[in-house]
């Protein structure tokens, strides 16, 4: 009963003092997989051509380093059906607004 205070302190005290490292290094391969992705230039969903946020925020996932929006969470299953499809008519549609 005498050793349960001082193990619980110790686990707390090393708990409290990695905490700030663990966010650290789960922020630093967020920040590396965003700077890596080509961003999405679209505004609306290559599956359903829906405007994006009209059901809500829109499902981001990156695919072969391009980041990837879709209108919802359904759409992805269909995505990953055929994703190729898709991308192309990604970068169809931004090839058109380019030339614009």
């Amino acid at each position: 009963m005498k050793l349960l205070k001082p193990i619980t302190a110790g686990l707390l005290i090393t708990a409290y003092l990695a905490a700030p490292f663990t966010g650290l290094v789960a922020d630093s391969k967020d920040a590396k997989k965003s700077e890596k992705a080509k961003p999405y230039a679209l505004k609306t969903c290559p599956v359903s051509d829906e405007k994006l946020g009209e059901m809500g925020d829109p499902y981001v996932f990156t695919y072969k380093d391009r980041e990837i929006k879709l209108c919802c969470k359904d759409c992805k299953k269909d995505f990953d059906k055929n994703p190729e499809k898709f991308v192309k008519k990604i970068e169809k549609a931004e090839k058109k607004t380019a030339k614009k």
